[in-house]
């Protein structure tokens, strides 16, 4: 199960978690500190863990999101992810749907040694 650490100086930043199963995976939570969020460490968390899944190789990565958060639903835009579907009210402390997203992501092959 892939985790990934953004560290700061002093202190952590940011994390993701995901996991990878044949060639699938899923994006199972990715947090930036408050203080960090807007500073691309988000976005850069999201490319290595989808990088790292693609040389194990994962061609499909989905996640769940909160329909309300529209921050995360552009980062994950940006990361390639599309809309595939709607878990109603999956989120509880808000009651709230959750929005099923699905990114492609190219097969990574190794390189031939000679």
């Amino acid at each position: 199960m892939p985790f990934l650490v953004a560290a700061g100086e002093r202190e952590i930043v940011g994390y993701v978690i995901a996991r990878g199963a044949a060639d699938e995976g899923e994006i199972l939570n990715l947090a930036v500190a408050p203080q960090f969020r807007r500073r691309g460490v988000g976005c850069g968390l999201g490319r290595a863990i989808l990088e790292l899944l693609g040389s194990r190789g994962v061609t499909a990565v989905y996640l769940e999101v909160r329909a309300s958060n529209a921050v995360a639903r552009a980062l994950y835009e940006q990361l390639g992810f599309r809309e595939v579907g709607r878990r109603e009210n999956y989120y509880r402390r808000p009651v709230e749907d959750a929005i099923l997203l699905r990114a492609a992501i190219p097969a990574v092959r190794a390189s031939a040694k000679l």
